[in-house]
């Protein structure tokens, strides 16, 4: 009986190990409207400075300017 016991204590210890590696689904959940234009953006404070909402043109020239300072070949120079 006591070898029983054991194995039930040892088997419900392995249930529980394992049903903590159970993987929640998270599930996605799309944070910008796919209907919208990037650069229609957003009128508040977190803006670039040159750029104005709804004038893709400056929309491309930052873009291009924050891509151009995250390369190491421009900062080097």
């Amino acid at each position: 009986m006591k070898v029983s016991l054991k194995l039930v204590v040892l088997v419900a210890l392995a249930l529980g190990l394992l049903s903590a590696c159970k993987d929640e689904e998270q599930g996605f959940k799309a944070s910008k409207r796919p209907d919208v234009a990037p650069y229609m953006g957003a009128n508040d404070g977190f803006m670039a400075k040159g750029w104005t909402p709804g004038n893709q043109v400056s929309w491309t020239q930052e873009i291009n300017k924050r891509n151009q300072n995250q390369t190491e070949y421009s900062r080097i120079k």
